[in-house]
């Protein structure tokens, strides 16, 4: 050993690796989250229900139902109108109810034309609540 020399020992060598454990933690954390979260953003809820007898509701969603055939017809809940006798019915059942429901059932031949033509009147009447109805696809 020489006069003021000292030996010096190797310290501690930096990490250069990634410390993976804190990543670990998070993403565990981020999947139990997902997890508990996941059954109650299911949108549909399955209940068994107990079996009453009551009467029917009052406050039914009411409808009426206007059919456009192909050879240019109009009808309204299955009686032949003219197009005033329409206008007139449906103003008429808006007044009786503004929530009522128009389902529009149009044959594929019908011109769009036409078919704006009694979604326009159903409007005017102060029905906007306004449903096309059609057949599903495996029919």
């Amino acid at each position: 050993m020489a006069f003021g020399r000292l030996e010096r020992t190797e310290g501690p060598r930096p990490i250069s690796d990634i410390n993976v454990t804190p990543l670990v933690d998070v993403m565990l954390v981020l999947v139990v989250i997902l997890i508990i979260t996941a059954p109650l953003m299911a949108s549909s809820i399955r209940l068994d229900l107990p079996r009453a007898e009551a009467g029917a509701a009052q406050d039914q969603a009411r409808f009426v139902t206007v059919a456009l055939d192909a050879q240019g017809g109009t009808f309204f809940d299955d009686q032949p109108v003219s197009d005033q006798q329409l206008a007139q019915r449906l103003a008429r059942a808006a007044q009786q109810s503004a929530d009522t429901e128009v389902q529009l059932r149009a044959d594929q031949a019908v011109p769009y034309g036409r078919v704006v033509e009694i979604m326009a009147a159903a409007q005017k009447a102060g029905l906007s609540r306004i449903g096309f109805v059609a057949q599903p696809a495996g029919r």
